[in-house]
């Protein structure tokens, strides 16, 4: 039996998980906030307002010039949730088995069905390690739905549309095969799925997680897909904890068709993805800072995208904190 994973609503709600060497969830605090989600026993709730993700911009009274606006009159802040991955604090995506990580990801499915069906965008997010901000041990994710596109998700609706328009074919398609023929780039391959390096990466050790089909959005995923999406995570995040033997701090999210209202438009030009950007460059030290020319003029690289896939590549897919005994388990499996 694995043990019980749980969606909260705060870091302080987490912290009240048991000991990790107890894998029973005590109760809550405060229980009339939770609600029962998923076979696993996930929970969820919301987190605290964010008026950001709310429309409503307008001038400021007191300001009549164009330059100066503000939110006089927002409407309800969109949901923003938290999920708890699993009870133990020291416990990581990479060290959990592959029916945990599964459970996860249809998780994220309902999440993204639940809160899709009234807003446009809905952005699932792990920051992993406290280089990425994180004061959390336990492993999460968080989920901020949005009453609009952000600037990033505009940015690849207007390149993926444009690309479609051209050459009538989703962009991340031609390019997963394209990559797929170069091979130079890539870091995992499955029946389902690929993991490479992306032609563009800044971050030493980024990757993108592309479906072979043509999905749209994680809900639309087949059982066999999320089995094999749980199987390649659990492979890249072990590569990326065995890449200078520490757990791999990151920041990853999930990108797929806008929803909301307009989720019965054509959005064929989309292709959900999810980019990892790990901040390691050196050691589990020595990280990578967007500092000076690259954060005042452009990014630049510190090894190139080959090298960081033929790195990755190299790796073992066996974690290297387990034991011989754990190992060969692991390999067999």
């Amino acid at each position: 039996m694995m043990a019980p994973s749980c969606l909260t609503t705060t870091s302080q709600l987490c912290s009240l998980m048991p000991p990790i060497q107890d894998p029973v969830i005590t109760p809550f605090s405060k229980p009339r906030l939770l609600e029962e989600f998923g076979n696993y026993g996930f929970l969820l709730s919301d987190l605290e307002p964010r008026p950001g993700l709310s429309t409503g911009v307008a001038p400021c009274p007191q300001h009549s010039e164009a330059l100066y606006l503000c939110h006089p009159s927002l409407p309800p802040s969109p949901p923003s949730k938290v999920m708890c991955f699993h009870p133990w604090s020291d416990v990581t995506l990479p060290l959990m088995s592959v029916p945990e990580i599964r459970a996860v990801v249809d998780a994220w499915a309902s999440v993204i069905e639940e809160l899709g069906a009234q807003y446009p965008w809905v952005q699932i997010f792990e920051n992993k390690g406290a280089m990425m901000g994180c004061s959390n041990p336990h492993p999460h994710c968080q989920v901020w739905a949005s009453s609009f596109l952000p600037d990033v998700a505009q940015r690849e609706e207007r390149s993926q549309q444009a690309y479609q328009s051209q050459h009538g074919e989703p962009l991340l398609m031609e390019y997963g095969r394209q990559e797929l023929l170069r091979k130079e780039r890539l870091v995992l391959t499955s029946e389902h799925w690929l993991v490479l390096v992306p032609f563009w990466a800044v971050w030493p050790f980024q990757t993108l997680l592309l479906p072979r089909r043509h999905v749209r959005r994680l809900p639309e995923l087949t059982s066999a897909e999320r089995d094999d999406l749980a199987s390649i995570m659990k492979k890249l995040l072990t590569k990326y904890d065995n890449l200078f033997e520490t757990s791999f701090p990151y920041s990853m999210g999930w990108h797929g068709a806008p929803t909301g209202s307009e989720a019965g438009a054509n959005w064929d030009h989309w292709q959900l993805h999810a980019h990892y950007y790990p901040p390691l460059l050196r050691s589990a030290t020595v990280r990578k800072f967007m500092v000076g020319y690259e954060m005042l003029a452009q990014a630049q690289r510190d090894l190139t995208p080959e090298q960081a896939a033929e790195r990755l590549r190299a790796l073992p897919e066996v974690h290297y904190s387990l034991g011989q005994k754990d190992r060969e388990t692991a390999a067999i499996a």
